[in-house]
């Protein structure tokens, strides 16, 4: 009788026993599903942000070429044409040529200034380029300039390589760097250095310096807007009398926050 006891005790146990096994696979399986379908959603939005962050970037740089071309075909042609008919009215007397010479080096530098933007807001160089040779183009065009000296320094074997966005995102956030040293640093002397495992740029000037807490008006907002958009962080360091330093670096962790779903 006790061994009949004994022995249905150890078939309910060995039943309980296998019900559990059965319910912890069971609940397993489920939640390996949830992960899987978690990790597809993830992957599904992350596909998402990035198509609609291209799509944006190949806006933004439509419409700047569309300005770009405006400004060199009909801007910088109404100015030429101006300033040709200011030298021949230069040349009618002596007088008209000393009233007018103010002007026709307004019209001149007006020129100048409509030129550059308008080949700063082109990406002809960038896309028949890659970044460093369009960056080290940019850089000795305004070595060229007399404003300031720029120095670009990579190393010797540099081999990472940018999707089309990175490409086009960087370059514009290193316009935009060297636009707000040269409207507002009164810097000489910019150096700018690229590093590639892991990347990092660099941008350092011996300028005046300014508040970084107080960033309006700089386009600092604008240039960390743009590099999060492409998974990259910037940090600008800045006191007033001591230059600035800009560090533009790749962040680890985008596009790989869907591993915590495997």
């Amino acid at each position: 009788m006790n061994d009949k006891i004994v022995f249905g005790i150890l078939i309910s146990l060995i039943f309980v026993c296998t019900i559990i096994v059965f319910c912890a696979f069971l609940i397993k399986l489920y939640i390996n599903k949830i992960r899987s379908y978690t990790a597809q959603l993830y992957q599904k939005d992350l596909d998402l942000q990035k198509a609609l962050t291209q799509t944006v970037i190949e806006t933004q740089e439509q419409v700047l070429q569309n300005i770009s071309q405006d400004l060199h075909d009909d801007a910088g042609q109404q100015l030429t044409y101006i300033n040709f008919q200011i030298e021949a009215l230069r040349l009618d007397s002596a007088q008209n040529n000393t009233t007018l010479e103010p002007l026709s080096e307004a019209v001149k530098k007006l020129s100048e200034s409509i030129r550059n933007l308008s080949h700063s807001l082109s990406n002809q160089l960038l896309m028949s380029n890659d970044l460093m040779k369009a960056i080290a183009s940019e850089s000795e065009r305004l070595n060229k300039t007399g404003r300031i000296a720029v120095s670009f320094n990579i190393p010797q074997h540099f081999d990472k390589v940018f999707d089309t966005n990175e490409k086009t995102v960087l370059y514009r956030i290193f316009q935009e760097s060297m636009n707000n040293i040269l409207k507002h640093s009164k810097a000489t002397y910019v150096n700018i250095t690229m590093t590639d495992h892991p990347f990092e740029m660099v941008i350092s000037d011996d300028g005046k310096g300014f508040d970084a807490s107080d960033t309006s008006g700089l386009g600092v907002a604008n240039m960390k807007q743009r590099a999060t958009s492409i998974g990259y962080e910037i940090d600008i360091s800045s006191v007033p009398g001591t230059g600035t330093i800009i560090r533009l670096q790749q962040n680890d962790t985008y596009g790989k926050n869907d591993d915590r779903h495997h």
